[in-house]
C-alpha cells in the first residue's frame, strides 16, 4: 500500500479508502452486508495497508457506523486508523433531522460519535450542499466541531465548484478551519468534475477521494447500459446508479477500459482505478466490495502503472454528461 497527505493537511491516508455504504442493515437496501458478512471485509483491507474508512450517518440509518466502530476497536488500535464520516441527509422524519443546520450538525456529530463508539471522527464531511442554511452557519458550526476536539478535519462533497470556493473563502475569512478534502462523484465514466472542480482541487491543495470510482460496477464490466443488463442484486435494486451511468452514451468508455485491460491481462477494475489515481488532486477512491476480490482489485490498483498510451486511449472515448450526482 502507498500512503499520501490528504490535500494539503498532514493526515497520512492510504491511497484507497474502503467505503462503508455497503455494510450495515440489508432492510435499508437488498445489497447491504449484514454485520457478519461486513466484519471481514474492514479486516482485509486493514490486512491489505489501507487505513482510510469512510461511512456517513445515513448509510443504513446508522448501522453503518456502528458496524464499522465495533469491527475496529476489535481489529485494531484508534491511532492506527483514519475514520470519516458524513452528515446532511435525513435520519428520522423531524424537519430538524437533516441539513447543515447548527442544530443538525452538532446533534449529528454525537449521533455519530455514540454510533461508531469513538471520542473523535478524523475527518466530518458535509454530505451535499443545503441551499436552505445559511453557509455562514454551516461552517462556524463545523468549525465548532473541531475546537470541540470531535473531528481533527473538515471534508465537503458534492457540489458546484463556485459554491466550493465560496465556502473555502468565508472559511479563509473568518478564521475558520478549512475544508481539506473533497469527496466528488468522479470516475473514468464521468469526467465532468475535471472542468472545475478538479483544477480548483488541485489549486487550493483540496484531497479529492471520489466516490463511485468504478461507476457502480459499470466500469469492471458487471453490468452493461439499459435496464435489461441487471446482472447484480445491485444492478437489480440500484434505482439511483441507473439515474448516472445506464446509458448508451458510457459504453464506448466500457468498452474502451476493457480493451486497455485485455491487453494488460488485467481486471477492468485495476485499470479503471489506476486511471483514476494517475489524476492531478486525487488521494483515495473511494471503494465499495462486496466481495473479497472487490477489495484485492482495488488495493492492486494502487501498483499499476499506466503508459501515456494507455492513458490516451482510456481519455478518448469520453463524451459529455450532464451534471450528475450533486443531489
Amino acid at each position: 500500500m502507498q500512503y499520501t497527505n490528504l490535500g494539503r493537511s498532514g493526515l497520512k491516508v492510504s491511497r484507497v479508502c474502503l467505503g462503508m455504504m455497503s455494510y450495515g442493515s440489508s432492510s435499508w437496501r437488498p445489497w447491504i452486508l449484514d454485520e457478519d458478512a461486513a466484519r471481514p471485509f474492514v479486516r482485509q483491507a486493514l490486512d491489505g495497508g489501507i487505513n482510510f474508512f469512510d461511512t456517513a450517518d445515513m448509510y443504513s440509518v446508522g448501522r453503518s457506523e456502528e458496524v464499522l466502530g465495533r469491527a475496529l476497536r476489535e481489529f485494531t488500535r484508534r491511532d492506527q486508523v483514519v475514520v470519516a464520516t458524513k452528515v446532511f441527509f435525513p435520519m428520522s422524519d423531524s424537519p430538524n433531522d437533516r441539513g447543515l443546520s447548527r442544530k443538525h450538525i452538532l446533534d449529528g456529530i454525537d449521533a455519530s460519535l455514540h454510533r461508531l463508539g469513538m471520542e473523535y471522527v478524523d475527518l466530518y464531511q458535509i454530505h451535499r450542499f443545503d441551499p436552505e442554511t445559511p453557509l455562514e452557519e454551516t461552517l462556524e458550526a463545523l468549525d465548532s466541531v473541531v475546537r470541540a476536539g470531535k473531528a481533527r478535519y473538515l471534508g465537503a462533497s458534492s457540489m458546484y465548484a463556485w459554491q466550493f470556493m465560496k465556502a473555502l473563502a468565508l472559511q479563509e475569512q473568518h478564521g475558520w478551519h478549512r475544508f481539506v478534502s473533497m469527496q466528488n462523484h468522479y470516475n473514468l465514466a464521468y469526467r465532468e468534475e475535471e472542468r472545475e472542480m478538479m483544477p480548483l482541487c488541485a489549486a487550493e491543495g483540496i484531497g479529492a477521494i471520489p466516490w463511485s470510482p468504478l461507476a457502480r460496477g459499470l466500469l469492471t464490466g458487471s453490468r452493461a447500459a439499459g435496464v435489461e443488463s441487471k446482472t447484480t442484486t445491485r444492478a437489480e435494486s440500484d434505482d439511483y446508479a441507473r439515474t448516472l451511468y445506464d446509458d448508451a452514451l458510457d459504453m464506448p468508455v466500457v468498452e474502451g477500459c476493457a480493451k486497455v485491460a485485455k491487453a494488460r491481462n488485467l481486471p477492468m477494475a485495476q485499470v479503471a482505478l489506476a486511471w483514476l489515481l494517475h489524476q492531478p488532486a486525487v488521494v483515495a477512491p473511494i471503494v465499495g466490495a462486496t466481495k473479497p476480490a472487490h477489495l484485492a482489485d482495488a488495493i492492486a490498483a494502487v501498483d499499476v502503472e499506466l503508459s501515456a498510451e494507455e492513458r490516451v486511449a482510456l481519455d478518448e472515448p469520453y463524451k459529455p454528461h450532464r451534471v450528475l450526482g450533486h443531489r
